[in-house]
């Protein structure tokens, strides 16, 4: 396979398979960055016989690297012209080029290719990319736990729930096993029996966490006066950090589970691993959207708060643009963790980032419109003062008219 290179896309990312030197040229003259795809791993799935032979040959002579698929990379697959198989979901293709030159890449689908024809490997290494694009997701949010204030260790100890009590020791559960994996390179019954049980915690976690964002967002709608509003933003604002911050554990722990179910599902019944990746995905996807359209609802009554308050700026200059300030700040933090669990692609990302642009502009209007109130009740109550001192005047000039007169009258 001198001088080409294998493209396989599960939709998420790419795999780029070949001698290391082609793949590194390819990748450098891309412009892509990428990280170890674990390519040793598929010698245990790739079969019998001789085609497995050949196979396992290709592997051990080749090295995988794994794009995460963004819109500037998503353009390979156009470009290269990967073809979706309607069996496995997946587009493949090969990439041929002249050797030494970095330019001469030219697409080349006819050939078959031992590993793209290769069932069981192909699974494989597909079982391998949603892996390693959930472990990718998994540092995201490692990434985003880290930049607030406080830890979600922190978090989920202040609290005093069950469920969240219970979270603490499945997180140590997960990562043991997670270690257990990393150092055998599988996961046997006896590692998979000590974490089978604990979805069903992570699921209830979530459920309490998106409750309570709920909660803020209700208090925040009960609020008439300006001064309760202003106080239930300020509340929410610290309250959303810190509930994201459980969600993104919860999704963290649930990505941790899938990575180890999909090795155990290797393990036990290696023909049923396509099938259950595929699940594995819609099940992950579902639960991406039920949190995208819960922090929706979530920034969506902000900005309505947002908007009572700015309709009430004449007659509270201060607390007004507290509240867009808040609405704001809420929008950014969901906006950020959007990004961080992967959501960011298509209607929510442009919508999240709208809602924060949006928000930020109601909050220069709303200070540009309290400067405005105040200047207006400043020049409403010098007015008041003239017309005040002009009506005490000619109160004055008719009282002492009217004496002047019946002194007049007295005197006659």
């Amino acid at each position: 396979m001198d001088n080409e290179i294998q493209l396989i896309s599960d939709g998420d990312g790419l795999a780029v398979i070949g001698n290391p030197t082609d793949v590194d040229r390819f990748l450098t003259s891309e412009g892509l960055s990428s990280k170890d795809l674990g390519l040793q791993r598929l010698k245990s799935v790739a079969g019998t016989g001789a085609g497995a032979a050949q196979a396992g040959s290709e592997i051990a002579a080749n090295s995988g690297r794994w794009v995460q698929l963004t819109q500037e990379s998503a353009r390979l697959v156009e470009k290269y012209g990967l073809r979706e198989s309607s069996k496995t979901g997946l587009s493949t293709g090969v990439v041929k080029g002249q050797k030494g030159q970095v330019r001469g890449f030219l697409q080349f689908v006819k050939g078959p290719r031992s590993l793209l024809t290769n069932p069981a490997a192909l699974a494989g290494a597909a079982r391998i990319m949603t892996q390693v694009a959930m472990q990718q997701t998994m540092d995201e949010i490692t990434d985003y736990l880290a930049t607030i204030d406080e830890k979600v260790d922190d978090v989920l100890r202040a609290q005093k729930d069950a469920a969240l009590a219970r979270m603490i020791g499945v997180g140590f559960v997960i990562e043991e096993a997670m270690t257990l994996r990393e150092k055998r390179g599988r996961v046997d019954e006896v590692t998979w029996s000590k974490v089978q049980a604990v979805p069903a915690t992570i699921a209830e976690t979530q459920a309490y966490a998106l409750r309570q964002l709920d909660a803020l967002a209700r208090k925040m709608e009960l609020k008439t006066k300006i001064g309760d509003l202003a106080e239930a933003a300020r509340e929410a604002e610290s309250g959303v950090r810190e509930w994201l911050a459980v969600l993104a554990r919860c999704f963290q722990l649930q990505d941790a589970i899938a990575v180890l179910e999909l090795d155990r599902v290797l393990d036990a019944s290696p023909e049923e691993l396509h099938g259950h990746r595929l699940g594995l995905k819609a099940a992950r996807q579902a639960r991406l959207e039920h949190i995208s359209r819960s922090t929706q609802r979530l920034v969506a009554r902000m900005n309505a708060a947002a908007g009572a308050a700015n309709a009430k700026v004449l007659l509270h200059p201060a607390k007004s643009p507290a509240v867009v300030q808040s609405s704001n700040d809420v929008a950014t933090g969901v906006h950020d963790f959007h990004g961080r669990l992967g959501i960011t692609s298509g209607r929510r990302s442009s919508e999240a980032k709208r809602w924060a642009d949006a928000a930020a502009e109601a909050k220069d209007k709303a200070l540009a419109a309290g400067a405005k109130g105040v200047d207006a009740a400043r020049a409403l109550g010098s007015g008041t003062l003239d017309r005040a001192g002009s009506v005490k005047g000619r109160l004055s000039d008719g009282i002492a008219e009217r004496t002047r007169r019946r002194r007049g009258d007295a005197e006659g």
